[in-house]
């Protein structure tokens, strides 16, 4: 795509990054989603009522047959959750309804919602250092599973590097966490972005755990694959009934319910329309993955990426200050990355890169951020 402009909408991407920057920071991409959903939501809102709204059953189906059609694998519906808000809120319910009375226990770095939940929560956690061989990160499952887990939360593929975690590393996980009782919650909402020249498959957390799979929740959504984050949305796979009925109950403490109106509308459009704009995606996040990986000097990026559309950069490699790279780049340079102070303290002097524009902006981009121009 040679232009998209998101003026006027209200990104919070582009206002953080400020007038005349170029945005490389939030995880959400500089490009079109399918016409499909905007299709549907523009005949529902035709329908002027837009009151309570029931959950459709016919959306768990939909996300079963998801899962069967794009990852190769078996959803027993009964397991959905259909959620009508964010990832971040469906995490906090289950940080909740899964009572650790141990330490939670998550990578570093990582995501850094998992930490803001357990401080909002007053969990205690702790953050236990990623493996690193010569392929890049690998998950320390024995570190994570240590002293008896109550619960270990980790997002797979990782952010911020991009990297897909193996299946043997997460049932060793799940395994651990049902000797002990407690869960595994695997934050999969990059996990339809895997790169087709990875050749593995993104391994569903709830379905690789097999004999464990009680101990394991997957949670997803549409947002990321399909840029619709901005309706709140996700689903989750619990195994478990009781779990089911504690989440449900809980939801409706705060009251909340499964479905939701427009929420509704964007899932099923895009599961039942959008894998022909998933195929297309993919090729460009490799085609543009590889244009970024060749402008970047040796070094840069801590692990190369195996889906998403994210990259992990050491921040020295780039010749900038580990203690206000994040700065240099917005003042001096005009781009606007991701500070990996956010992904806690393993991430200091690191940045996470959000490669999803338009190539001729995207090029740009690399030139201000390297200082060579960058052809394709």
């Amino acid at each position: 795509m040679e232009r998209f402009d998101r003026s006027g909408t209200g990104s919070v991407k582009w206002a953080r990054a400020g007038e005349g920057r170029i945005a490389l920071g939030l995880a959400d991409m500089d490009l079109p989603g399918p016409p499909e959903i905007g299709a549907a939501l523009a005949e529902r809102a035709g329908h002027s009522a837009y009151g309570y709204t029931a959950c459709d059953p016919a959306g768990r189906e939909l996300v079963a047959a998801w899962y069967r059609e794009r990852h190769g694998v078996t959803v027993d519906p009964d397991w959905v959750l259909l959620l009508p808000f964010s990832p971040r809120t469906a995490l906090r319910l289950l940080f909740t309804a899964a009572g650790p009375r141990r330490p939670v226990a998550f990578p570093a770095p990582e995501w850094g919602g998992f930490a803001q939940i357990c401080d909002s929560a007053g969990l205690p956690y702790r953050a236990v250092p990623l493996a690193r061989d010569a392929t890049g990160y690998r998950l320390p499952v024995a570190a994570l599973a240590r002293g008896g887990a109550d619960l270990i939360a980790l997002s797979s593929p990782h952010n911020p590097s991009g990297r897909v975690w193996t299946a043997e590393e997460i049932r060793y996980l799940a395994q651990a966490v049902a000797d002990s009782g407690g869960l595994l919650v695997s934050d999969e909402v990059h996990g339809d972005l895997v790169h087709p020249d990875h050749g593995l498959a993104q391994p569903v957390a709830a379905v690789v755990a097999e004999g464990a799979s009680r101990h394991v929740v997957t949670l997803n959504s549409v947002g990321k694959t399909f840029n619709t984050s901005g309706v709140p949305s996700c689903f989750a796979l619990v195994p478990d009934p009781g779990l089911r009925e504690r989440l449900t109950t809980l939801m409706a403490g705060y009251g909340l319910w499964e479905g939701g109106l427009l929420e509704q509308v964007v899932q099923q459009a895009a599961l039942r329309h959008g894998g022909p704009w998933l195929d297309a995606l993919l090729g460009e996040l490799v085609s543009a993955r590889d244009l970024v990986l060749a402008a970047l000097p040796d070094g840069a990026v801590l692990s190369r990426p195996e889906a998403s559309y994210l990259l992990w950069l050491d921040s020295a490699a780039l010749g900038l200050p580990a203690d206000r790279a994040r700065e240099v780049l917005l003042t001096e340079r005009g781009v606007e990355l991701s500070d990996g102070a956010d992904f806690g303290p393993a991430g200091r002097g690191f940045l996470r890169l959000n490669y999803t524009l338009p190539r001729p902006l995207l090029r740009t981009a690399l030139t201000r951020l390297t200082g060579s121009s960058c052809g394709e």
